[in-house]
């Protein structure tokens, strides 16, 4: 995913949506097949003394309002983004600690593991962690995830800064 591509679609989504849904600019996470658009409403108000499971009761209250509320214009500004770059769209919000995804897409992926890695998986699924060796494999996924965001992280900007010089490098479509 491009910079200007990132662009276009936030550009596309400043245009299409309603300007009262979101505290600030939605998150966008973009990959090959999927555009999840993850947005931040307005914490509910609670008594100064509500506990922490009241407030969690009443930011899930609010997404559940928020979504219902919601829905058919979400569908059709997903159909419209969908169409207009061939990839699926998922939402979500995030109402003060809550965060709910709406929709999301499982893709499959084709991997060849040699049988020392299918045994782990196999492991995995004998001890009941995961019911097969997909869920297994998205397991260990999350968790390598988990331990190495920091790295993640730093990876992913790294990529940014490469597509920020590649663009700002000479015109590939011209002959030198």
């Amino acid at each position: 995913m491009t910079t200007s591509e990132r662009a276009k679609i936030r550009g596309w989504l400043n245009a299409h949506l309603p300007a009262d849904w979101f505290d600030e600019p939605p998150e966008l996470i973009i990959d090959r097949e999927e555009i999840t658009i993850l947005g931040t409403i307005d914490v509910p108000s609670v008594a100064s003394d509500a506990s922490d499971a009241e407030r969690a009761a009443a930011a899930a209250r609010r997404i559940k309002e928020f979504r219902q509320r919601t829905r058919d214009r979400r569908i059709e500004i997903a159909r419209e983004l969908e169409y207009a770059t061939r990839r699926k769209v998922a939402w979500g919000v995030r109402c003060g600690e809550e965060r709910e995804m709406f929709t999301t897409l499982s893709v499959p992926v084709m991997t060849r593991l040699r049988q020392p890695e299918r045994r782990v998986l196999d492991t995995l699924v004998d001890g009941g962690v995961a019911r097969s060796r997909s869920e297994a494999l998205a397991w260990c996924v999350k968790l390598v995830a988990r331990n190495t965001e920091t790295w993640l992280v730093e990876l992913r900007e790294a990529m940014r800064h490469v597509e920020r010089v590649r663009q700002s490098g000479p015109d590939r479509t011209t002959d030198g």
